[in-house]
């Protein structure tokens, strides 16, 4: 699929631009996600944001559809890129815990 850009610039070198995309979503017992895939040629890196535009979506209980609609894609700059991969990496830091006990866990 390609991408629809804004102005006539190629979409590698814009800052913004609009494409197609498929959400998933499924709400039952199991599972209860929503999923949205853009188009393989759109590499998402740290600091981009992706806002899918449309009405909200609801669907019942215990089902699971697939709609296809359109989505802006604003890249980051490049401070914005290296703060994000920045926090990024003091908050997977904050996942370890080491310890220290002398003694063994009960």
């Amino acid at each position: 699929m390609a991408s629809r850009a804004l102005g006539s610039a190629p979409t590698s070198t814009l800052r913004v631009f609009e494409t197609t995309c498929t959400i998933t979503v499924e709400q039952s017992s199991d599972h209860f996600h929503a999923h949205v895939e853009l188009p393989q040629e759109i590499e998402m890196e740290p600091g981009d944001k992706v806002r899918v535009q449309g009405d909200p979506i609801s669907i019942p209980f215990g089902s699971k559809q697939v709609f296809e609609r359109t989505a802006t894609v604003t890249r980051a700059g490049p401070v914005v890129r290296i703060l994000t991969r920045l926090a990024a990496y003091f908050d997977l830091a904050e996942l370890y815990e080491v310890s220290f006990n002398a003694g063994r866990i009960k």
